[in-house]
């Protein structure tokens, strides 16, 4: 068993120091996003600019946050995966590099007060968010990579949280590649252009529907469904059978639910009116 189970994981101390244990490089990424995106709340309100209606701000700063809590959790869930040190530092580097050029690219584009995705106003525009594409597609191959291995390795983790990685992983790689169906659209919007009444700081479309409202919620199934998972480990016994169905039908259900908000955004209709 892990070091999971190992220590209380309502210690922050010691679960951020467990975490910085696993992965150095992963751990001192998330910190590194938490640090910009602190810097960018301190900037964006002294920029009076707009950006599709919106602080140019706001985008990168979600991005930080976004970024942040991947990297833990990839810091995390990887050092349950036996993996040879040459393979998993590669896999590292991978998901570490494309994500600074990614956050690199959307803060240049913030700065420049232009927008950074679907942008092909000029060559350059173009360049920066095919790059942008370039790079994510290659992290959500890593992380496909790093499901496929789960999925096949036989852990010694209590099974409702190695379901709960398995479940949170594919449904991750599904929801990340949902990211072509809008580049394939051109917005993020369905039946109205982007840029127009939002949610607050989500700015998810209030008049016609939205794709990253299953974006997001599909994307953090790789947290939701893990953490389940070790819940229902300390609950019900790591390897009890009725754990496990558990961890499987929620698993479903969360699928389904993210299902049904990409279509509900495909149809036109916002999440919330």
């Amino acid at each position: 068993m892990t070091a999971t189970f190992n220590f209380k994981l309502a210690n922050p101390f010691a679960f951020v120091a467990e975490m910085r244990r696993r992965n150095s490089l992963l751990f001192g990424l998330g910190v590194a996003h938490l640090v910009l995106f602190c810097l960018l709340l301190m900037i964006a309100p002294f920029d009076g600019r707009t950006v599709m209606g919106i602080n140019p701000w706001i985008k990168p700063l979600k991005f930080a946050i976004s970024i942040a809590i991947y990297a833990f959790t990839m810091a995390w869930i990887l050092a349950e995966l036996p993996m040879r040190a040459e393979v998993k530092r590669w896999i590292v580097w991978i998901l570490a590099g494309t994500l600074v050029l990614e956050i690199v690219l959307i803060t240049m584009q913030a700065a420049r007060g232009v927008t950074s995705h679907f942008n092909n106003a000029t060559a350059f525009d173009s360049a920066v968010f095919g790059t942008m594409g370039a790079a994510i597609l290659i992290n959500i191959g890593a992380a496909a990579y790093i499901a496929v291995k789960f999925w096949k390795a036989r852990l010694q983790i209590p099974a409702p949280y190695l379901w709960g990685i398995r479940l949170g992983l594919t449904i991750f790689v599904l929801a990340s590649l949902e990211g072509m169906v809008m580049v394939a659209h051109g917005a993020h919007s369905v039946g109205v252009a982007d840029g127009g009444a939002g949610l607050p700081l989500l700015n998810w479309s209030t008049q016609g529907g939205d794709l990253r409202a299953a974006h997001f919620f599909g994307i953090h199934a790789l947290q939701v469904l893990p953490f389940i998972g070790v819940l229902l480990s300390a609950r019900g016994g790591t390897g009890k059978l009725d754990s496990v169905r558990s961890m499987q039908v929620i698993g479903i259900i969360y699928g389904m639910i993210a299902l049904v908000l990409f279509l509900w955004a495909l149809s036109g209709r916002p999440l919330i009116a």
